[in-house]
């Protein structure tokens, strides 16, 4: 046999040290690649996995909202500070809110302070860039808070007309590697507040679906608010611990904290909620809200997806004969999941006499919840977990039958335009539809 030259040699061991070379390389990147994958399945359960909750059973039924211990506890335990001698002005929908908003941007003399999910471009995001700028260009103080994800289909054009103009634009908690443990904690607030003296808050975005009055499915159905009075500065408030949390900057003086002189009759409390402390006081003040309702209880939500305790403590309110109205939207939802998603919780509702409707013209975006006809609760939360356990949210408390009876009026002439859900309707649906509602139903930590 004859045996290999010196070139076969040294060609076998080339080959064979590449060979080993390669090998080596693909360990390295197989390694690289499992340890990335971990990396992300880590990520993933710190961010989706649920969190504890602190609330654990229902808030037992003691007195109702008329009962002035109602008040004083809700005062306490969600830690939202009462305020006498307020007005509120309803806005409903674009036609309405859109214009007094910009109105009161117009006539601001010291600062604008303005925290919202949502700013998307489009006509309505270029008429409030162009109003904060103008401003701005006048020497008054603007400041403009949005959350890094709910503003991403936001044009470039929008950012510098403002920050050209002396506007201080931030976005809320975006994404680096040091943040990735709370890319899930937005902040969900809609608030405007003008010179210190005026507020504004409720469940609009700065957007063109919310254009209109809700008379088609491209002109979304929503409620804001117009607030005045001492409970101005707890939305000031709010407003300075993101800006504070965002910037490092601290606001403070009268530019942002006047007098403020009464302005009408209403008892209010705004309840704010923060990821990750603070998220319990917004839980608790909706239980506890509904555990006070004797005669009536009507909830309107562009996302219900109630958790298993408050599930219950709508339960619990029909027990003891509270009638119980749920207004929700229909198939013109922008989160289709979050649909199906509540669609699986409404059996155990519909059999205990809950009346639940769909709204029909459009989407459905308000938040409110009215007690009797003496109490009402609007702004940016929602009856789900991601409000009440992952979001930055704020809602005002109203305490007052005037005021109570104007929300039921208008939650009224939205049941107008609602079709009922019926128990034979819920169980109609075919076994793939209902698979597949409990499935979306298992993603209710995140909805």
């Amino acid at each position: 046999m004859k045996s290999p030259d010196f070139k076969t040699l040294w060609a076998d061991s080339e080959s064979l040290v590449a060979k080993r070379r390669f090998g080596l390389w693909l360990r390295i990147l197989t390694h690289a690649a499992v340890a990335i994958a971990a990396a992300a399945v880590t990520l993933a359960a710190v961010n989706l996995a649920p969190e504890p909750g602190l609330i654990r059973s229902i808030v037992p039924h003691r007195f109702d909202a008329t009962d002035p211990q109602f008040a004083r506890s809700m005062s306490n335990y969600s830690q939202g500070q009462m305020f006498s001698q307020n007005a509120v002005q309803t806005l409903v929908n674009g036609d309405e809110i859109f214009p007094a908003m910009l109105q009161a941007i117009g006539s601001a003399q010291s600062s604008i302070d303005m925290e919202t999910y949502i700013y998307w471009s489009g006509s309505v995001g270029y008429k409030f860039a162009n109003a904060l700028a103008a401003k701005a260009r006048q020497g008054v103080e603007v400041r403009v808070l949005v959350d890094w994800l709910g503003s991403l289909p936001f044009d470039e054009d929008l950012f510098h007309t403002m920050t050209g103009a002396g506007v201080r634009f931030q976005r809320y908690r975006p994404i680096h590697w040091y943040t990735l443990d709370r890319v899930n904690n937005r902040t969900h607030r809609k608030l405007l507040i003008v010179d210190g003296q005026v507020a504004f808050t409720g469940g609009v975005g700065i957007a063109d679906n919310w254009l209109g009055d809700a008379r088609n499915p491209s002109e979304w159905r929503d409620t804001h608010y117009q607030i005045e009075g001492p409970s101005v500065s707890a939305f000031q408030a709010a407003f300075a611990k993101n800006w504070l949390e965002t910037t490092g900057e601290t606001l403070q003086g009268e530019k942002f904290y006047p007098p403020l002189k009464d302005a009408g009759q209403l008892d209010a409390q705004l309840i704010i909620s923060s990821h990750p402390n603070g998220s319990e006081d917004m839980e608790l003040m909706m239980l506890a809200a509904i555990a006070a309702a004797k005669d009536h209880l009507r909830i309107g939500m562009a996302y219900f997806v109630p958790d298993e305790i408050a599930l219950q403590q709508i339960l619990d309110a029909r027990k003891r004969g509270v009638a119980v109205d749920i207004i929700v939207p229909n198939s013109l939802t922008d989160v289709p999941t979050v649909r199906k998603a509540s669609r699986h919780f409404w059996g155990q509702l519909l059999e205990a006499g809950v009346r639940i409707y769909e709204f029909q013209p459009t989407m459905y975006h308000p938040k409110l919840l009215i007690v009797d006809d003496v109490w009402a609760s609007f702004g940016s939360t929602n009856l789900d977990e991601r409000s009440l356990r992952l979001n930055d949210e704020a809602s005002l408390n109203v305490y007052g039958r005037d005021f109570a009876l104007t929300q039921i009026d208008l939650f009224n002439h939205d049941l107008e335009r609602s079709r009922q859900i019926s128990l034979a309707e819920w169980q109609a649906p075919p076994l793939s539809e209902k698979i597949t509602d409990w499935l979306a139903s298992r993603l209710h930590t995140q909805l």
